[in-house]
């Protein structure tokens, strides 16, 4: 004993004094400021950290490999550190997980209890889980304490989320106050479990947004984006001791988390390798229509109505006012439901379609019964208000019923169907009559109708049938030279509401886009060429075959075509954030655009067409890049569209000529504007007055200086020469920027739209330009050819759209 007394003093006086990792935490070993434990997959790292702008200290959990070091866990949340000169995270006597302060007092414990624990050690997992348990047990799972069933602000894979019903112990996430501040915010998420489970989330006990129930496969509105929900096992596990969510992606997706923010949001996020970052999906609540009970019971919020609220068919508004905004009075039926205590019933339901199903929290469920059985319960319960099928995979099985009013409802993308109770009258082709009613001469009448349809549908099925056959031949036929899915004219006018104006996005010189939605409730954009429209057939082949066969993040998705007699359309994956042009060059929406957002934009559009000129399948030559083909999603990263001009070149070369121009004035390179003669470096000019846009906000084709006229890019090119370039940064874009980053992306722009092609730089070279910080050669001066009257009238009228043209140019 007096040997070991001094070895132990040693050990402990050389883990004060010199900071290193350890393996884990034990009644010899202790965690100080300096220290650090990493998981032994080498993921997570676990030690004592600051935030930014903030004195505090805690003790925290982030990821190995991101140098951003995004906190996943932290356990002082709400009781930080002024001072870590010696405090401490360690194993009590008592066998209890601790952090002690510089005065030797208790910060923060664990709360375990470990009496029976012999030998205690706490260790940090590879899916980021610290857990305490006793180093002598022969099953390393056997858990005393673990940081997964007290969660901060995400939910990480593999953990429960949700309640023990044993214990009544609810595992639930918190976000930070604030950005840079862990300690335990206003907005929570839980796992509702008063029906059927649902995700929610809570600004205190206000709920602000609700999931919907699970299905089977995923919650009614999800939180990831469609293309990222195969992230692997998804479940809601229900039993009588527990009940969950949980995940776990494949080893081959990469690392995921789910984050609570603290301005109350729920945003999905995925690492990217190739890009050393997290890249967020889809965030909720996504707009206005996900506030939870917006409109009321028995209403719809349409985000395509104006944010408006619609009553259900067959329902009237409450109170006989109009649904509209964000009422929230809800509806009733318009007529009375037909149902009497001894459970008889002449009502009869109308059947809704990708649809988010209704908040479940007064709602009854069957996991084995049919959805014919279904109907039936719901119809001999007074108090049912609708049915559903409760899971949906492998077939369908279960029931889920609703009692009370239907709240917080909206379409969606790959909804359900749900079938809503009415009195019969209300239903075409069910009548209000009696049981037992049905008399012999009734049937007999219909069955000699049946009889007399029969051979009427006989003949006409076989002219069908004939009839679609050739048809299908042909659509498979012209599927396989483009090498896309074609669609039906029935099925895109049903999409577009037949083309409605309400459903317009926007009009070109090619013609009309339209917002629309499959059967299956998937969003989609339509552009339909008019029968006026410069990009005839041959044009319209060459874009579809030339981005069917592309696939990158900034490259809009084309999801198909139709053609049908003089009919020609594309549909392409809807952009809720229209186009690039549709924000910068508004007074009021440009400033919604940072400079990082405007610099995300440009290193997307680079890296589109980076992938254009050498990654893709073909070498594509786009000839029409400007900010107006430049889409946005939701997160507003950008995505290069619109390919009827676009030019694929064979094997190394880099360039053609052509009689027949056609681009935009103002975009257009001197070589090209003048002689036909396009290669990548016409795209590269392009791209460099779409950059010199996006910093000025301000459009070449319109601008106009005071003193003199000039173009745009002469105006930078003046500024430049004169030392002054920052003076053509846009006056409004909002918050503070990186004035070196605005000044190099002005500089590679300047690079970009010299006179002479071979001036100019590739988009490879343009890309590590924007990406890293190596001296940048000196920019010439630019050309000035655009094709329209210089010195330009000051009072002339023109049209606001920038309209693609096409001219006959002979050499």
């Amino acid at each position: 004993m007096e040997v070991l007394l001094p070895a132990l003093i040693i050990l402990l006086i050389s883990n004060i004094c010199l900071g290193k990792d350890i393996d884990l935490i034990s009644r010899t070993k202790f965690l100080k400021n300096g220290d650090t434990i990493i998981s032994k997959g080498g993921t997570f790292v676990m030690g004592f950290f600051n935030p930014t702008n903030s004195l505090n200290h805690y003790i925290g959990i982030w990821y190995k490999q991101d140098p951003a070091k995004t906190v996943v866990w932290v356990a002082n949340r709400d009781a930080p550190l002024a001072n870590t000169t010696s405090a401490v995270l360690k194993i009590t006597l008592g066998g209890q997980l601790s952090l002690v302060g510089d005065k030797g007092q208790p910060v923060w414990s664990a709360n375990t209890s470990t009496s029976s624990v012999q030998n205690p050690v706490a260790e940090l997992l590879d899916s980021g889980n610290l857990v305490v348990r006793d180093a002598d047990d022969e099953n390393p799972e056997n858990f005393v304490w673990q940081s997964f069933d007290h969660p901060t602000d995400h939910l990480l894979p593999g953990m429960k989320f949700g309640w023990n019903l044993q214990t009544g112990h609810e595992v639930f996430l918190t976000a930070w106050k604030g950005e840079n501040d862990p300690a335990s915010g206003q907005y929570t998420q839980h796992l509702d479990v008063t029906g059927y489970p649902q995700l929610i989330l809570k600004n205190g006990t206000t709920e602000i947004f609700s999931t919907g129930p699970w299905n089977g496969l995923r919650f009614s509105v999800s939180t990831v984006e469609q293309n990222i929900n195969n992230i692997g096992p998804q479940v809601v596990v229900i039993n009588k001791k527990e009940v969950y969510f949980w995940y776990n992606p494949s080893n081959d997706f990469g690392l995921f988390r789910f984050v609570v923010t603290s301005n109350g949001f729920i945003k999905a996020w995925v690492w990217e390798d190739e890009m050393n970052q997290w890249v967020s999906y889809r965030r909720q609540p996504a707009d206005i229509c996900a506030t939870y009970g917006l409109c009321g019971g028995n209403c719809v919020c349409n985000i395509q109505q104006f944010h408006g609220c619609v009553c259900l068919d067959k329902f009237l508004p409450n109170n006989n006012a109009t649904v509209t905004g964000t009422l929230s009075r809800g509806c009733r039926r318009r007529k009375p439901l037909n149902c009497h205590n001894n459970g008889s019933s002449s009502d009869g339901f109308l059947k809704y379609s990708n649809i988010k199903l209704p908040d479940t929290r007064h709602s009854w469920y069957n996991e084995s019964m049919s959805l014919q059985e279904c109907e039936q319960v719901c119809l001999r319960n007074c108090s049912c208000m609708a049915y559903s099928t409760l899971n949906i995979s492998n077939g369908g099985r279960g029931c889920l019923i609703w009692y009370g009013d239907l709240v917080d409802m909206r379409p969606v993308q790959n909804g359900q169907d749900m079938f809503i109770r009415l009195a019969a009258s209300e239903i075409p082709g069910l009548k209000a009559e009696p049981h037992h009613s049905t008399s012999f001469r009734r049937k007999i009448k219909i069955l000699a109708l049946c009889l007399s349809l029969l051979v009427v549908i006989v003949l006409a099925g076989v002219y069908l049938f004939l009839y679609f056959c050739k048809r299908k031949r042909k659509e498979q036929k012209l599927e396989q030279e483009l090498e896309l899915p074609i669609y039906d004219q029935s099925t895109i006018s049903r999409a577009t509401n037949n083309f409605s104006e309400i459903n317009k996005l926007g009009q070109g010189g090619f013609g009309a886009v339209y917002k629309g939605a499959l059967d299956g409730g998937e969003e989609i954009a339509v552009k339909r060429l008019s029968k006026n429209s410069k990009q005839g057939l041959e044009e319209f082949k060459n874009e579809v075959i030339c981005i069917a066969k592309l696939q990158h993040r900034n490259l809009v998705k084309l999801l198909g075509c139709c053609i049908s007699e003089e009919e020609k359309m594309l549909i392409y994956e809807y952009m809720p954030n229209k186009s690039l042009d549709f924000f910068i060059f508004d007074q009021t929406k440009k400033r919604l655009l940072d400079w990082p957002k405007r610099f995300n934009i440009i290193n997307g559009v680079a890296r589109g067409l980076l992938y254009l000129h050498q990654d893709s399948r073909l070498r594509i030559i786009h000839r029409d890049i400007k900010v107006s083909n430049v889409l946005l999603d939701i997160d507003l990263n950008p995505k290069i569209s619109d390919f009827g001009l676009a030019r694929s070149i064979v094997g190394n070369a880099v360039g053609d000529n052509t009689k027949r121009v056609a681009g935009t004035h103002g975009y257009m390179s001197p070589e090209y504007a003048g002689h036909g003669i396009f290669s990548v470096k016409s795209d590269v000019f392009s791209f460099g007055i779409s950059v010199l846009e996006i910093v000025s906000g301000r459009r070449n084709n319109k601008f106009i200086n005071e003193d003199q006229y000039m173009t745009l890019p002469e105006h930078a090119w003046r500024l430049y020469r004169e030392g002054k370039p920052i003076a053509l940064v846009d006056k409004d874009i909002a918050g503070p920027y990186d004035v070196v980053q605005v000044l190099r992306s002005i500089h590679i722009a300047l690079l970009c739209v010299q006179q002479s092609p071979d001036d100019r730089p590739d988009m490879s070279s343009v890309v590590q330009m924007l990406v890293n910080d190596f001296a940048l050669p000196q920019a010439k001066e630019p050309g000035f050819f655009f094709g329209k009257e210089y010195p330009p009238k000051r009072h002339a009228k023109s049209s606001l759209n920038e309209v693609t043209i096409t001219t006959m140019s002979p050499r």
